[in-house]
């Protein structure tokens, strides 16, 4: 049902039957984020009581081991579920990854550096990706940014390493929380 209710959705933003550009619908609406929000929402609105299956119920998923290596040289190791970003991983686990633009493309404050033997299993990035890397302070032929990089079964302990520095980093003194 939930798969059926995305390609209905995804139909009418590619045939631009929405209130929304093109471009913004795509950002909008990401197979990877899709199943979350969806879950989540069906949690909060079916009423089911809790000894009740759940459509959306991912006791079972599989867990990915991130490696995450801070700008102090720290290894924090962590588990997330597939379709889980990088970025907003590492906020849940308090891991320093700023985020300013809570991961709709507009800054790079989430620019981090891929392990080479996992950067060759990632997707490409996109152009405006691209674009926002050249922002990046202490870019590197494997720099990406987190918030980009959507966790699947090839990822397995990857390591991700954070910049000494990145762009807008704690400006204003104050410590980014999970938004």
């Amino acid at each position: 049902m939930i798969q059926k209710f995305y390609w209905i959705i995804r139909s009418n933003l590619l045939h631009r039957r929405s209130r929304f550009s093109f471009p913004e619908s795509l950002q909008l609406i990401r197979k990877e984020n899709f199943y979350r929000t969806i879950c989540s929402t069906v949690r909060l609105d079916s009423g089911e009581s809790d000894n009740q299956s759940n459509v959306c119920d991912r006791s079972d998923a599989i867990k990915i081991r991130v490696h995450y290596i801070t700008n102090k040289g720290d290894k924090i190791i962590v588990e997330g579920d597939v379709g889980d970003d990088l970025m907003h991983l590492a906020q849940k686990n308090n891991i320093e990854i700023e985020g300013a633009c809570d991961a709709s493309l507009a800054c790079c404050t989430c620019h981090v550096y891929i392990d080479e033997k996992f950067y060759s299993r990632l997707k490409k990035p996109e152009e405006d990706e691209e674009d926002l890397l050249d922002l990046a302070p202490f870019l590197k032929s494997n720099s990406r940014l987190s918030c980009q990089i959507i966790l699947d079964e090839t990822l397995q302990d990857i390591e991700v390493t954070l910049p000494n520095a990145t762009r807008n980093f704690y400006v204003d003194g104050k410590k980014p929380s999970q938004h």
